[in-house]
């Protein structure tokens, strides 16, 4: 009898202190927002999203021109090569090497312009700051501590104070 009451009080004292050790540790929750799906969402029907549709359109055409382009001066260097000419296949080749390197460019410079179009976009000040407000609204409801973006530019959207321990890092830094 006397063994099973030291038993029971080990477990008992275990139990304790194992859920003494549990209920100091915090648990970080976090959250992902799709931050391009929600501008996709609320400015779909803006003139300013249409502008970047169309822009985005007519690049894409630009690049299919110009690879079409690209594939039959191929060809036709192809067949110079094929029936040993070789003066034309050096003339083709400079006009596929000339073209690619305007095809580089040209996307480069399309890409950064689609890019800057899609930043403006998605950084309207007013719905950026009522974004801001209803993500911290969402993640507080939900228990979150943290929103990371899925994007990963500005990687985290909005955090808990709880979470930094900065003041911690800097006072064990300074022991």
């Amino acid at each position: 009898m006397i063994n099973l009451k030291k038993t029971f009080l080990t477990l008992t004292v275990v139990a304790l202190t194992a859920s003494s050790v549990f209920a100091q540790q915090h648990i970080t929750n976090f959250g992902i927002v799709d931050t391009n799906k929600v501008y996709d969402h609320f400015f779909k029907n803006s003139s300013a999203l249409k502008t970047y549709e169309n822009k985005k359109k007519e690049m894409q055409k630009e690049v299919n021109k110009k690879t079409e382009e690209l594939r039959d001066l191929k060809a036709k260097k192809d067949q110079c090569v094929e029936f040993g000419d070789d003066s034309g296949a050096q003339k083709y080749a400079a006009q596929i090497k000339e073209k690619t390197e305007y095809l580089r460019d040209y996307t480069a410079t399309k890409n950064l312009e689609l890019q800057n179009l899609k930043k403006n976009l998605s950084e309207s000040n007013d719905f950026y700051i009522k974004l801001s407000k209803v993500i911290k609204k969402v993640a507080e409801n939900e228990g979150l501590s943290m929103i990371l973006s899925l994007q990963g530019e500005s990687a985290i959207l909005w955090y808990s104070p709880t979470v930094d321990v900065t003041d911690k890092v800097i006072q064990e830094l300074e022991k």
